[in-house]
């Protein structure tokens, strides 16, 4: 399996502990989620992540797509593009791209 479908198949076992009450809706609990993102990368690619940084205040909306960048330890970059799946917050890595 491909490490795009490793990450896949991790990132479909994310589930609801990602949500957290907002004022305008239900939003992802970013800190867990960039957790999340950090140790998928970790474990099916065997890069040391630094960081993972995504926007604030995404709302919980099926099929809404958004970015992260992954600084890797080496001090390169990356973004890893994720969509969330359904109204529980399920998110699949639609891909993980190196920055040039």
């Amino acid at each position: 399996m491909s490490w795009l479908g490793r990450l896949g198949a991790i990132a479909g076992l994310l589930a609801a502990v990602f949500l957290v009450a907002g004022c305008g809706g239900t939003i992802l609990d970013l800190s867990k989620t960039e957790d999340q993102i950090e140790a998928n990368i970790e474990n099916t690619q065997g890069k040391k992540v630094s960081s993972v940084d995504c926007p604030a205040d995404i709302e919980v909306e099926p099929k809404t797509t958004f970015s992260c960048t992954v600084r890797l330890s080496d001090g390169s970059t990356a973004t890893a593009t994720l969509m969330i799946r359904n109204e529980d917050a399920d998110l699949d890595f639609v891909s993980f791209k190196a920055n040039k």
